[in-house]
């Protein structure tokens, strides 16, 4: 057993340790809850904790057989899911107190691999842009990104070992790097959405958060079902192409300077690295994954938009607006142009492993007003493809940089094993 505090120890190894009966659930989520307590009042990353009940659940699984994969791991549940024992209110005051009738199913299937709900996380205004409450953990005046900004934080402040998130444009990928943590977007599909707030039925996506790959790994099967993603061991180097898209002009020196020296470093350790420029039907897609976005927003949200209008923030309402105004003639050109792309990129896969590419322009911007600027994220997610970010540096002022790995769609298994590779390597 390592010397670091249980809290800080990868999910992997506390799973280990927990379904050999070398560690007792209850005294894992004790050194979780001790954690939360100090650093809460400062993190803001919860909107409710379920201290008594996680304490009854820790108990009767140290009573019992061991139950899956994530038997006795504490997890945060990401206030966009329904939870049928807490509060689920979407980041929104309209929800405020809302208790749905059942848990998510996502979450249910965690809860009967074994895992420990400890409460929920903050999301912002139905996983759009207005920020909640929390901050970035490595620097209290920054932002830690959103959507799925305290399950970001709570994993990187060492209050829990993984925690749910979802990704529409960047809300898994951007506060994974902002927090400086592995944050996974599965390939489009891969995980139920039933009970997760709608607001793209395109784009939706059930992710998670850890501290490695591994550990995101280990949460995938759970959800899923799917034991490949525990296998994540390459007997050879990958072959990486590095992909600097369309909008390489936002880059910061942060940013540039993370794909410099992971190209470099890939490099060395033995892997194959390649550029790869985008086809130029690649250059539509970050306007298409916006209208894309804003026209099912608008009529996810109709019921909100029609009867709780004034409880909804400007910027929300101003994107519902525009998305209604959308024709339907546009709104099929655009899922059009994304299925063509889709087919190219997917040929494309032919010639490499994984891509490599900036998951932000760098640093998490200092303030709390905003969640910085999803440009980087938003053309993968509309491809729908697995998407991992692997936190390897420090920007000019000391916070969290790394990069995502791309794979093919449906190829998760072997995505986790690149975005593994990458950071075995880059940590070396």
């Amino acid at each position: 057993m390592s010397g670091a505090p249980l809290n800080e120890r990868s999910a992997l190894e506390l799973a280990h340790l927990l379904q050999r009966r070398e560690l007792n659930a209850e005294h894992l989520l004790r050194s979780c809850l001790e954690r939360i307590h100090l650093r809460e009042p400062e993190v803001q990353a919860w909107t409710h904790l379920a201290e008594e009940k996680a304490l009854r659940h820790a108990r009767e699984l140290d009573r019992g057989a061991v139950r899956g994969l994530m038997h006795g791991l504490p997890i945060g549940v990401k206030d966009l899911f329904d939870t049928m024992d807490m509060p689920t209110c979407y980041g929104s005051p309209i929800y405020a107190g809302h208790r749905p009738a059942a848990d998510a199913a996502s979450v249910a299937m965690c809860i009967g691999a074994g895992a420990i709900a400890v409460g929920k996380t903050v999301t912002t205004e139905f996983a759009t842009f207005k920020p909640g409450k929390t901050r970035n953990p490595h620097r209290l005046t920054h932002t830690p990104g959103g959507s799925s900004s305290g399950s970001a934080a709570a994993v990187a402040d060492a209050m829990v070992p993984l925690a749910f998130g979802t990704q529409t444009a960047a809300s898994i990928i951007r506060p994974a790097a902002f927090c400086g943590i592995v944050g996974y977007k599965p390939s489009f599909g891969n995980v139920a959405r039933a009970g997760v707030k709608s607001l793209s039925e395109t784009l939706d996506t059930v992710g998670c958060f850890g501290r490695t790959v591994q550990d995101v790994g280990l949460f995938a099967a759970a959800m899923t079902g799917d034991d490949r993603l525990l296998q994540i061991e390459r007997a050879s180097a990958p072959h990486f192409a590095v992909c600097r898209t369309h909008e390489w002009h936002y880059a910061g020196q942060d940013t540039q300077r993370a794909m410099q020296d992971a190209a470099a470093g890939l490099s060395s350790g033995g892997a194959r690295v390649s550029d790869f420029p985008l086809p130029e039907i690649f250059s539509r897609l970050v306007q298409a994954q916006s209208e894309i976005m804003a026209f099912e927003a608008a009529r996810s949200l109709a019921h909100e938009r029609l009867n709780h209008l004034p409880a909804i923030s400007p910027a929300l309402a101003g994107i519902l607006k525009a998305g209604i105004e959308i024709p339907m003639e546009q709104h099929q050109n655009n899922l059009k142009l994304a299925n063509s792309a889709r087919i190219a990129i997917d040929g494309c896969f032919d010639r490499f492993d994984a891509i490599i590419a900036p998951s932000t322009i760098g640093e998490a911007p200092e303030g709390l007003e905003h969640t910085g600027d999803p440009v980087f994220c938003r053309m993968w997610t509309l491809l729908g493809l697995p998407c991992v970010h692997v936190p390897f540096t420090t920007g000019s002022t000391g916070l969290p940089v790394g990069l995502q790995v791309i794979g093919r769609y449906g190829a998760d298994e072997q995505t986790l094993q690149a975005a593994h590779w990458l950071q075995q390597t880059m940590r070396r």
